[in-house]
């Protein structure tokens, strides 16, 4: 991997403000770690930033970093990730990883396809990316920014692991060599499309009505509510108690005044 030149400068403004009024100024906040020295925040121009980026083949960068007015100016750095916009896919936020030109690091190289599948031609297979990125190993300037692979011989039912990739030179490819990376899968017929659909169609009532029952369990064998058997306690107490000593104060002293003089004047 070839380096490229990049200026930076040491950053004084910090936090989302900061940031802000940096890109506003057309300048984009970054943050160098490594080994050698503490984590330390920069300020890279956007211009030249996103011209890296744009004229690489891809994010993997291996920049020569000239940091102005700083006790250490001269930086080997890889550019470890790349923040943008969701919207506008400008350059929002970059890291870089201090590295030294005789010591291995490890990275995510992105793993590209070169021709067309046999078995997508002539079979209507169905290519098939299992890993976008395999990791490799190596000395900083020997690491490759993107695997080729060839696809041309490939079947349907084939597939090229880890181990059968050509490995770049002076380096090495890290994982599990019987891993798939890429492969031809037969295509799905619409009858195995229809079986699917239906299949998730028939999941769902049969979720809802498992639900229903236990609703309809729970209404009718449930118990009463501590609730209403309170009321229900405290309704009869105060129904006795207006209408008993009612009926007693009314009735009894009324029947016995107009009972008691119509016995008198009949004597």
């Amino acid at each position: 991997m070839k380096s490229v030149s990049l200026n930076a400068a040491p950053r004084a403004l910090c936090r989302r403000a900061g940031a802000k009024a940096l890109r506003t100024g057309g300048r984009i906040p970054a943050t160098i770690y490594g080994r050698q020295a503490q984590p330390q925040n920069l300020e890279v121009n956007a211009k030249e930033m996103e011209d890296l980026i744009h004229h690489s083949v891809s994010e993997n960068l291996l920049v020569d970093l000239a940091v102005k007015d700083d006790a250490r100016p001269k930086r080997l750095a890889l550019v470890q990730e790349v923040q943008h916009h969701p919207l506008t896919g400008k350059v929002l936020h970059v890291d870089f990883h201090e590295v030294a030109e005789d010591e291995k690091v490890t990275i995510l190289v992105a793993v590209e396809t070169v021709g067309d599948a046999e078995g997508v031609k002539t079979q209507g297979g169905v290519l098939e990316h299992v890993l976008f990125k395999i990791k490799v190993r190596g000395l900083p300037k020997d690491l490759p920014e993107v695997i080729a692979v060839d696809v041309t011989h490939l079947m349907i039912g084939q597939a090229i692991h880890l181990g059968e990739i050509p490995t770049p030179e002076n380096c090495e490819l890290v994982g599990d060599k019987h891993i798939s990376v890429i492969a031809v899968a037969a295509p799905r017929t619409e009858e195995e499309e229809a079986a699917e659909a239906a299949a998730a169609a028939d999941a769902v009532p049969g979720e809802v009505e498992m639900i229903k029952e236990k609703k309809e369990d729970g209404e009718e064998g449930a118990p009463p509510a501590k609730g209403a058997a309170k009321g229900a306690e405290k309704a009869a107490p105060g129904a006795d108690k207006k209408a008993a000593p009612g009926a007693e104060q009314k009735a009894a002293p009324g029947a016995d005044k107009k009972a008691a003089p119509a016995a008198q004047k009949k004597k």
